[in-house]
């Protein structure tokens, strides 16, 4: 099967000899590594770079939000044992575990070899710089087809969540020995936070250590969007204030605690809960918003509680919420939280691994509490709504995390041993 290049935005000129530079994620899915992905790759165009964005499905809420100059380009899936041959060949001791778990586990390991053929058939027909990826399993087909390739493509790994979170729970436990050869195939990798690169430094046990660059969250655009109408009536003036959360219904975002926490504050006084987002998965999504309502029904506050879904632009509802709250349970760097304080909303936040410490300078800049409290997330949802910081501090604070300064270290990391002087400025 041929693979597709399945939309390709409106063009920007691009200099003659400019390197290419491509991005490979899973899907297009409305999640902060599809959002951050994005934005990263539309800065990496708008500064004269070929930009392409490698899908294994081109499915998601983000398909139609493709920036200017980015060729999207869908990946068919081809045989594990192609697969297997270039691990080999990549990494002779990787190629013999992954033909080894082939054996003992076809369904879940076939779902990582499938994926190496066409992407190195991709970098052989489309010279690459450099190939920025995310996520593990997404990390390791990269890492894999590069070096199997050989064609001196750059490779940069990304991980935007916390790995000993995940292995608490039970997940990726298999993919960890995989993770630790293919990882150190990497020209680099880097995490989205100081905390999470030490983590990840140490669980992987890299030698070379993992670079700690922030995710491209607030961009020119921002105030632009925060800006658009919104035309909802809990936002009118004089209605309750609105205490809003954002991200996917999964169990990582423990909303089921923000419920709680907002019934303890429902109960003194008047006051809404919005969350915005979604489930991947449509009955997931159903059964988990279902749940979420249930508790609010269970503690008397199911008409002060809506979820409406994913919303592609969520900035007009964090400039006019009187406050955010991040209910995580692990995280990586939360974007949502950024953005809040971007469009100048007071925030509140568990102290999960890892991100919010950092964000927020231990507290400086809102208040963290333990994870799954619903009562001291009560209580700090609370105290702000009573002394919200001063919005200029917010705004200032997120300015900190900038698409300029994200674009400026991945660049340099992509055009590393490069003479590319005109795309260095």
């Amino acid at each position: 099967m041929d693979d597709t290049v399945m939309q390709r935005s409106e063009t920007i000129a691009v200099p003659p000899g400019a390197p290419r530079i491509a991005f490979y994620l899973d899907d297009l899915g409305g999640g902060g590594v599809q959002r951050m992905t994005l934005v990263l790759a539309g800065e990496f165009a708008r500064h004269g770079f070929p930009t392409d964005v490698l899908v294994n499905e081109t499915t998601g809420e983000f398909r139609d939000r493709v920036p200017p100059g980015v060729r999207v380009i869908e990946l068919a899936p081809a045989a594990p044992t192609l697969g297997c041959v270039h691990a080999l060949r990549a990494d002779p001791p990787l190629g013999m575990y992954l033909a080894h778990r082939l054996v003992l586990d076809w369904r879940r390991t076939r779902r990582l070899l499938d994926r190496i053929p066409p992407l190195v058939r991709h970098l052989a027909a489309e010279p690459t710089a450099c190939l920025v990826s995310a996520t593990p399993r997404i990390n390791i087909i990269a890492a894999i087809a590069a070096r199997a390739e050989s064609s001196g493509t750059r490779v940069i790994l990304t991980e935007r969540n916390s790995i000993l979170a995940k292995l608490e729970k039970g997940r990726w436990r298999e993919l960890v020995p995989v993770m630790k050869r293919a990882y150190r195939l990497a020209d680099h990798v880097v995490a989205v936070s100081e905390d999470l690169a030490r983590e990840v430094a140490a669980a992987l046990d890299l030698p070379g250590g993992v670079l700690a660059i922030h995710n491209p969250v607030v961009g020119a655009d921002l105030e632009q969007q925060a800006a658009a109408p919104l035309d909802d009536p809990w936002f009118a003036p004089g209605a309750p204030p609105v205490v809003l959360g954002a991200g996917r219904l999964s169990t990582q975002k423990d909303f089921e605690s923000l419920v709680r926490a907002f019934a303890i504050v429902r109960r003194e006084r008047p006051c809404r809960l919005l969350i915005l987002g979604k489930e991947r998965d449509a009955k997931r999504d159903v059964a988990r918003r279902e749940a979420l309502l249930a508790i609010a029904r269970e503690e008397g506050v199911a008409d002060d509680v809506r979820l409406p879904g994913f919303v592609a632009n969520p900035f007009p509802y964090m400039a006019r919420a009187a406050l955010f709250a991040l209910s995580s349970r692990d995280e990586g760097l939360p974007g949502v939280l950024i953005q809040a304080m971007a469009c100048g909303t007071p925030v509140v936040s568990t102290d999960c691994p890892t991100g919010p410490r950092e964000i927020l300078e231990g507290g400086r800049f809102g208040p963290l509490v333990p994870v799954g409290d619903a009562k001291a997330l009560a209580e700090a949802i609370r105290a702000t709504l009573d002394a919200p910081p001063a919005r200029e501090t917010m705004v200032a604070r997120a300015r900190c995390f900038s698409v300029e300064r994200a674009f400026a270290r991945y660049r340099s990391l992509a055009l590393e041993g490069r003479d590319f002087a005109a795309f260095s400025a």
